[in-house]
């Protein structure tokens, strides 16, 4: 049955009036200036923090200390408003950082393309950014390298269905040499040698793929405690070669005012040093160190390479290669590494083939410093 009684609204004096008509516009955005101006701030507006997901296996997530020392790295440089992403918890270290990942010991990059296990992890922690050191299981049980980057293929893909702007950072895998594993350390030389030319294939301007060499310097005698996983001194070396592609990728602005180059700056100069690291029959594996000499920071270089004894270079990571008729190779920094400090370096890998002898490789290098475009 329908009430009608009527309700009996409370009087308001002329007083309540101005406090009640704020009441009212309140939803309606209607405040006065001052009265907006003392509303406190909607911690919601705050930006969200670029989500980084480590991926790969054991010497990704168990303990993966090499984590712990980029996440401190990286907050040292002020890259603060980061978060570690990853269905795993943090795994040891005994070092304060946000140990979130998705290093899964023991798994193979193959299995987990084939089996869909990714696109379920990529959803309860949708990454902006993926690092990714991934296949030395895949290495260890002797899949070839075709298996592996079309493993990376079906990995790329669901990265890019999850986020479409996502970066990934790919990385030449670490050296082993296991003791029950004499043809390893050549595999990951094979796959290495591979990785370049896939991550240039799948590299687009809105979801960039950027390969980070962690083979070149590290030294599983020294470096692992297995000749597989890293120790302390491998884990630095591991933190040191992600941080400045990472620290790259999550600046949000190209340049500052007064980059070199401008009308006025100084002078900019750069050295570069060639040394060999490894030597076989009909070739070679290089690295050049590209530091910047000069008194302020450069934004780019470019390296020209004289190899000895009629060497070629045929392929290069971590920079943009022109070859020339007569064995002179030039190579440009890949975009993410040409931003340097005063007194900064960094480095390129390179393959050379040779018909010489046992004689060790050389070669002299020269560098010009570039003003940003």
């Amino acid at each position: 049955m329908r009430d009608t009684r009527r309700l009996r609204l409370p009087r308001l004096s002329i007083r309540s009036l101005p406090g009640l008509l704020a009441a009212l516009l309140l939803p309606l955005g209607l405040l006065t200036p001052a009265a907006a101006a003392a509303s406190p701030p909607d911690a919601t507006a705050a930006a969200d923090p670029v989500r980084i997901m480590p991926l790969g296996d054991s010497i990704t997530g168990s303990p993966g200390c090499w984590r712990a020392l980029l996440w401190n790295r990286l907050q040292d440089a002020g890259h603060t408003g980061i978060d570690f992403v990853g269905t795993l918890p943090p795994q040891g270290c005994g070092i304060a950082h946000d140990g979130d990942n998705e290093g899964h010991g023991g798994e193979l990059v193959t299995n987990v393309a084939s089996q869909g296990l990714l696109p379920a992890r990529l959803a309860a922690t949708r990454p902006d950014i993926v690092v990714m050191h991934f296949g030395t299981n895949d290495v260890w049980s002797n899949i070839a390298p075709d298996r592996i980057l079309a493993a990376y293929d079906t990995l790329l893909a669901q990265m890019r269905e999850s986020n479409p702007d996502i970066g990934v950072l790919v990385a030449q895998l670490i050296p082993m040499n296991p003791a029950t594993c004499a043809a390893c350390a050549q595999r990951v030389v094979d796959l290495n040698a591979r990785i370049p030319a896939w991550a240039a294939g799948a590299h687009t301007s809105r979801s960039p793929v950027v390969v980070v060499d962690q083979w070149t310097g590290f030294d599983t005698a020294t470096d692992t405690y297995d000749g597989v996983h890293p120790d302390a001194s491998g884990d630095e070396k591991i933190a040191a070669r992600w941080f400045p592609a990472l620290a790259a990728q999550l600046e949000s602005t190209p340049g500052d005012p007064g980059d070199p180059g401008d009308p006025g700056d100084p002078t900019l100069t750069c050295t570069a040093s060639f040394r060999s690291v490894s030597v076989w029959q009909g070739g070679y594996q290089a690295e050049v160190t590209v530091r910047n000499t000069s008194a302020v920071p450069v934004r780019g270089w470019t390296v020209t390479l004289r190899p000895a004894d009629g060497a070629r270079v045929t392929q290069v990571w971590n920079g943009a290669l022109k070859p020339a008729a007569d064995g002179t190779a030039t190579v440009a920094d890949a975009g993410w590494n040409g931003a340097l400090a005063p007194g900064a370096s960094t480095a390129f890998g390179l393959i050379a083939t040779t018909t010489a002898g046992p004689a060790a490789p050389a070669a002299t290098a020269d560098c010009a410093a570039t003003p940003a475009s």
